[in-house]
């Protein structure tokens, strides 16, 4: 799995990927990543990347001219690129995208700064849009480096322990059950004494109990399947 980001701030995304898991993965060539920047596309001599929007309004446009050259390069050379824009009005990223994309050889990401991207870009090139979320950030970096954390870990070999991933949060459209470490108690909080006693099927009962009452709780809206009701 290889990871284009195309952006303007390539510095805003490498750092993740130079520590613990994710690293590890790309020393192992599970996952691998490269950048490509707008402006060296650009045919503007002051290297400008952004006009201001047709209609009027506050702030700036990324052009399309840089960013169709860019794509149409990238494109060339990997007939296998699967682009997509982080957006705000877009549909919300969610578990089984990353699943899903996971099983994709190369993911392009096209971070957008200003006001935004030149829709005409977006109409031509995206095979998908995603958000992460109900609020606006900066640009599209912090989006783009959120999804393939997400998606990495679940390409195979990324996080080692594949039974890592049965338990998680929002498999089953459940929240993840609580979880406890060694020492019993600490500073008079206890453990679920359940989780102690050995009795592997009632802790997965009571776990998928936890877990249904921690969905109801904090993400009542979450579709729940036939264990829920």
């Amino acid at each position: 799995m290889k990871f284009t980001f195309v952006t303007l701030f390539p510095n805003l995304i490498e750092p993740y990927f130079q520590d613990s898991i994710l690293k590890r993965a790309i020393d192992s060539n599970f996952i691998d990543y490269e950048f490509y920047n707008p402006r060296d596309y650009t045919t503007n001599k002051h290297l400008k990347v952004d006009k201001q929007m047709i209609s009027g309004g506050a702030g700036m446009l990324m052009t399309p001219q840089p960013l169709f050259d860019c794509l149409d390069e990238i494109k060339s050379k990997n007939e296998d690129a699967y682009i997509i824009f982080p957006l705000a009005a877009a549909k919300p990223f969610n578990q089984n995208d990353a699943k899903r994309l996971a099983k994709k050889k190369n993911i392009v990401f096209v971070c957008g700064r200003y006001e935004g991207i030149d829709e005409r870009v977006i109409e031509k090139y995206a095979n998908e849009v995603f958000s992460i979320g109900e609020y606006i950030l900066t640009g599209g970096e912090l989006a783009s480096t959120v999804m393939a954390d997400a998606i990495s870990r679940n390409v195979e070999g990324v996080l080692g322990n594949a039974d890592s991933l049965v338990m998680e949060s929002y498999e089953n459209n459940l929240l993840e059950a609580p979880s406890f470490t060694k020492p019993e108690n600490f500073q008079n909080l206890s453990v679920v004494k359940e989780f102690l006693k050995g009795n592997h099927s009632k802790i997965s009962d009571l776990k998928n109990g936890l877990s249904i009452c921690k969905t109801r709780y904090f993400r009542p809206g979450l579709v729940t399947n036939k264990k829920t009701k």
